[in-house]
């Protein structure tokens, strides 16, 4: 149990890498705040952790919807006052397209998912990531930050954009005892790895839960990085 009594933030966890590091934390000891659009995939990692013997909160929520991260806040002041770990999975891979030829709705949503969203979590959240005793986040982030692949220009620079976002404020709390890193998963058994490689064979690929440990070593009192960008064979 190396997160008992931790409070635990987990966004886009109605599936996929979300879901598996939902689990994980949960196993782990940690109370599991899961967020997602989609209310079957929340119950079904509800009835998963108590299954294993832990416990989740269900916050059905769109991180687009602006007043929906402060009433979150509120909530988790009133019956925790604290926020211990704070996954920022949710995503969105978007239209791939030449740059030019991009629909601006496109770029819109996936900028505003993968990028503003976290910034707004980050700033209504940061004062309870504050009140833990060693707060710790995890940005999860993609090699098209610095691959230069074509096609792929929303996404990647929405991912570009939030290693940049972390690395800030990673540096802001380089005086407490929190810590801040980005992860970047590789090739996932994902939806949205089959959205972006439809001819891919996921059976080849590793599943989401060959992953999670990955980012409960960063959620562990003992992490020693600080606003690092880490693959997450790194820690595997």
């Amino acid at each position: 149990m190396k997160l008992k009594n931790k409070v635990a933030l987990v966004t886009g966890a109605s599936r996929g890498i979300g879901y598996a590091v939902a689990k994980c934390l949960a196993k782990n000891g940690a109370h599991i705040i899961a967020t997602a659009r989609t209310e079957g995939g929340l119950v079904e990692l509800d009835d998963a952790i108590s299954d294993a013997g832990g416990s989740a909160t269900l916050v059905v929520m769109d991180l687009l919807d602006r007043p929906a991260l402060p009433r979150l806040a509120a909530a988790i002041q009133q019956r925790w006052g604290r926020l211990d770990i704070m996954i920022l999975n949710a995503g969105m891979l978007g239209m791939l397209a030449p740059i030019a030829h991009l629909d601006e709705a496109v770029w819109d949503d996936v900028l505003a998912t993968n990028l503003t969203a976290c910034f707004r979590i980050i700033h209504h959240l940061d004062p309870l990531f504050r009140q833990s005793d060693a707060g710790r986040a995890v940005l999860v982030s993609s090699g098209a930050a610095d691959a230069m692949r074509p096609y792929w220009g929303a996404y990647a620079a929405s991912k570009a954009g939030l290693e940049s976002l972390g690395k800030g404020w990673a540096e802001e709390l380089v005086q407490t005892p929190h810590k801040v890193n980005m992860l970047r998963p590789g090739r996932i058994a994902t939806n949205m790895i089959a959205e972006a490689f439809p001819g891919i064979d996921k059976s080849t690929l590793p599943s989401p839960d060959d992953i999670a440990e990955a980012f409960l070593q960063l959620c562990l009192k003992t992490c020693p990085h600080q606003g690092q960008v880490l693959d997450a064979t790194q820690l595997t």
